[in-house]
């Protein structure tokens, strides 16, 4: 009996299939499509020469190449289209496909309508990659086969042969996936939502409304996690088809995991007689990941997973997780000065977060590509928790200009400075720390004025660090 992935590759035969972009959700799909013996166009607005060996490779799998400027010219002629997720789903030549009949999709959408095991799936404007990773490194733990991926940087279709039905997926999605998915996880996260994207989605609405989908296709028999202390997420609570979990770190809940006033950390469940119960995990002390967010991070993780990941388990996975990459990673010390990485925080609210996981002011790395976000909520806490602020990037004379509007600011007190690059904001925060200072990249905005991505940048940061003398 062929299984439902079988059954899908078979049904694709003979169809004409455009995969939109080449980035890390698609270039494996195009080359699973191509060991498949379908007929599939790679359509990418970079030219021959920018994707240099991989053209080379794709056409020798037999691969169409659809390249350069007019790359979605001709989309209308595709039975199927899957969109990378950095390919805006309302973007003209996609809504011309769709009206032309066009099957539009994505690798993700795709990987839940054929993915026979459970799947935890986590959004939200923060949190999400730290809260899908731990997650993850439960299951294990317990002792499931784990396939991690989503947004977090792995694409999932291309391993659907090999899933079984008692493995688990866990899925970091982000906006730009939820906006066109119409099926939901069995366990839905949504850590928080706040400004974020706007320079795509237009309005705060629509960003909304993509973050909903993680929960809105869900069954009766799913569980949906939402942050209570986020006044945005904890609105979500009436839309839930199934249980409905919260977690907080500011007091106890009818159902998931909290922090009390003291730091303890407690999960609230329905007991196998139908009565609610109420278990002692650990003090937040115990993660060794620093930070409140972090903490909030836990509490998402532990309220998914809970009946399915037992106490030791929960307790050995906080005292022993280091971290994720580019988040609050510590990179090294020199000259009495820590050096820290926190690429990941592209929006004002992850800065926040990261001022927040210190208890002394920092030196601090922002700025770079506009994503229409106001950068006035971050200003109080720049100037209550920075000693010197070096701005690189297109949006340095905005942030500039919020701390400056802001009658707390004095020059004095917070020094601002500004850099080509980021290299030579590198030089100038190792000019002007001294020791027991702490210096951190901690942008707020995305990277695609100078980098592709955080991940990029975060490294090119870490490289640079390690190299002064």
């Amino acid at each position: 009996m062929m299984g439902k992935a079988d059954l899908f590759f078979s049904d694709c035969k003979g169809k004409k299939i455009a995969v939109i972009g080449v980035g890390v959700s698609n270039t494996d799909v195009i080359r699973l499509f191509a060991r498949k013996g379908l007929d599939v166009t790679l359509c990418e607005r970079k030219s021959r020469e920018q994707l240099g060996e991989l053209a080379q490779e794709l056409e020798g799998l037999g691969v169409k190449l659809s390249l350069g400027e007019g790359y979605l010219e001709k989309l209308s002629s595709f039975d199927i289209i899957l969109r990378a997720p950095g390919v805006y789903y309302n973007k003209p030549e996609l809504k011309a496909a769709r009206d032309a009949g066009c099957v539009v999709t994505s690798e993700m959408e795709l990987f839940f309508d054929l993915c026979p095991c459970k799947i935890y799936g986590v959004t939200g404007s923060d949190g999400k990659t730290t809260t899908t990773t731990l997650i993850a490194e439960m299951l294990k733990a317990e002792g499931k086969t784990v396939h991690l991926g989503g947004n977090i940087g792995r694409a999932l279709l291309p391993l659907i042969e090999s899933v079984q039905p008692e493995d688990r997926a866990v899925v970091e999605l982000s906006s730009f996936q939820l906006i066109s998915m119409r099926r939901s996880p069995d366990v839905a996260v949504i850590t928080n939502v706040a400004p974020n994207h706007l320079d795509v989605h237009g309005t705060m609405e629509e960003y909304i409304d993509a973050k909903k989908n993680l929960i809105l296709h869900q069954n009766a028999f799913s569980r949906t996690v939402l942050g209570a202390d986020n006044e945005i997420t904890n609105s979500f609570s009436p839309l839930v088809r199934g249980s409905c979990w919260h977690f907080s770190r500011r007091g106890e809940l009818p159902f998931g995991a909290y922090a009390d006033e003291a730091g303890e950390l407690y999960v609230a469940y329905r007991g196998a007689d139908g009565a609610r119960q109420v278990q002692h995990l650990m003090h937040q002390s115990q993660i060794r990941i620093p930070g409140m967010h972090n903490v909030e991070n836990y509490l998402a993780a532990i309220s998914a997973v809970w009946g399915e990941v037992g106490v030791q388990t929960i307790r050995q996975v906080a005292q022993t997780f280091g971290g994720v990459e580019h988040r609050i990673e510590f990179v090294r010390e020199l000259d009495g000065v820590k050096w820290y990485n926190d690429s990941i925080a592209t929006s004002p609210t992850r800065t926040i977060a990261g001022l927040k996981s210190f208890d002394q002011k920092l030196i601090i790395i922002a700025g770079g590509y506009d994503k229409k976000i106001p950068f006035e909520p971050l200003v109080p806490y720049l100037l209550e928790r920075v000693k010197a602020l070096v701005l690189t990037g297109l949006t340095a004379p905005k942030i500039e200009a919020a701390v400056k509007a802001d009658p707390g600011y004095s020059p004095e007190l917070l020094p601002i400075y500004h850099a080509a690059d980021l290299q030579e904001a590198v030089n100038i925060c190792r000019r002007i720390a001294r020791s027991g200072d702490i210096v951190s990249l901690s942008p707020a905005c995305a990277s695609f004025d100078c980098y592709p991505n955080f991940e990029v940048r975060g490294r090119k940061y870490k490289e640079m660090v390690q190299a002064l003398v």
